[in-house]
């Protein structure tokens, strides 16, 4: 809301309230990925859709950009780039996920996205076969891939601050729903999260099936008391395989 003030006071360009999330999504993000600004540098961990999320503009930038206009700016810009990473550099380490034959997108590097990439890959060939993804979040950006009519046809309704699985896969062949939390994001689908998504899917015509990732059984390990009953675990190390917890089925809807 700030950045649109300063918008219409010193550039003359007057933004609606409701483009706010295209403002973050096409020029802060850009911003953020070219390492000119730092989101949340008060408090690093703060959720992605955090109303508190603030941003400040990164102190070596900050510094050349005050030299503009000066003798000091060829200099220090040239300086400055030498020392940064740019933002081409950062796009070709992203890692791409393939959508469908005609659509691909890229996730930014490390974190939850190496498991993403592994359930999209390997889980969803092996057990949603033919299966749809409806939806991918990424850690710098929440609706990386967002099918929303096609889950509206299913149904279902998120508002903007839903707080959504990582994937989700409607497993056509079965018409039912799959929701996957990456174990390395906020833990495993436990009771509680269990109850949170059984409450934001409730109306799906699709039979919802909850599905934990992790990397390895030893990051599985240490949530193990946590993990709600009546939902599977996948381990990407172990591909070909999930774990059950309990209920009548070995991956259904309840």
């Amino acid at each position: 809301t700030q950045l649109m003030g300063f918008f219409t006071e010193h550039y003359g360009k007057t933004y609606a309230p409701n483009t706010r999330e295209t403002v973050r999504r096409q020029t802060v993000h850009q911003f953020r990925d070219a390492g000119l600004i730092l989101e949340n540098p008060d408090e690093p961990a703060r959720p992605v859709n955090s109303g508190k999320t603030v941003y400040q503009i990164e102190q070596s930038a900050l510094e050349l950009l005050r030299s503009f206009g000066t003798e000091e700016w060829d200099t220090g810009l040239r300086a400055y780039l030498a020392s940064v990473e740019t933002l081409q550099e950062r796009e070709m380490v992203r890692i791409p996920i393939r959508i469908d034959a005609d659509h691909t997108i890229t996730l930014s590097p490390g974190g939850q996205n190496i498991l993403i990439e592994q359930i999209v890959d390997e889980f969803a060939s092996r057990f949603t076969p033919s299966g749809r993804l409806l939806y991918i979040g990424d850690a710098d950006e929440k609706f990386a891939h967002f099918d929303q009519a096609a889950l509206t046809a299913l149904g279902v309704t998120i508002g903007a601050h839903g707080k959504m699985p990582d994937v989700i896969i409607h497993h056509t062949e079965k018409d039912w729903l799959v929701l996957v939390e990456a174990g390395t994001s906020h833990g495993p689908i436990n009771p509680k999260r269990y109850q949170e998504l059984k409450q934001l899917f409730g109306s799906s015509r699709a039979g919802l099936v909850f599905v934990t990732a992790f990397l390895t059984r030893r990051a599985m390990v240490e949530y193990l008391p946590e993990i709600s009953w009546e939902t599977d675990v996948w381990v990407a190390e172990s591909s070909d395989h999930l774990i059950h917890f309990n209920g009548e089925r070995f991956l259904g809807p309840y």
